[in-house]
């Protein structure tokens, strides 16, 4: 399995059509059938795939403390997530744009296996350096 970015993501950065601080981004929780796909667009590409259980709602969660950091590294990030009295099992999750149409794909993270929880908080602790980087 792999982690990546969506090529829509690069066109909508060039398009100007995603603002990464402003627009509503969620990030979902998968199971081990969701493959990443460069390719894909949008998130009924990869919905089927979405996990059900306590404490997990459909969508997933909005992404708060969004932020752009301009430098040599230009980095976007937002605040650590977590879904609490949680019982499931993920092996992904995807960031996507909310607030377009298509709900367009960013970012899929492989997980690396199985991640488990029983009634208790399952956590997405971003690295440091944000969830997105982009260097010269």
């Amino acid at each position: 399995m792999a982690s990546g970015l969506y090529s829509r993501f690069f066109a909508n950065l060039m398009n100007k059509i995603i603002d990464m601080e402003a627009d509503t981004i969620k990030i979902a929780l998968l199971t081990d059938s969701h493959a990443f796909n460069v390719a894909h667009n949008g998130w009924a590409q990869v919905s089927a795939n979405e996990i059900s259980g306590a404490g997990y709602s459909a969508g997933g969660e909005e992404l708060g403390g969004k932020a752009v950091t301009q430098a040599i590294t230009t980095k976007w990030d937002a605040d650590n997530v977590s879904w609490s009295e949680a019982t499931f099992s993920a092996f992904h999750a995807v960031i996507y744009d909310d607030t377009l149409v298509g709900k367009d794909l960013i970012a899929s993270i492989d997980f690396g296996g199985e991640q488990a929880i029983a009634d208790g908080t399952f956590a997405i602790e971003f690295n440091a350096s944000g969830i997105i980087t982009l260097s010269e």
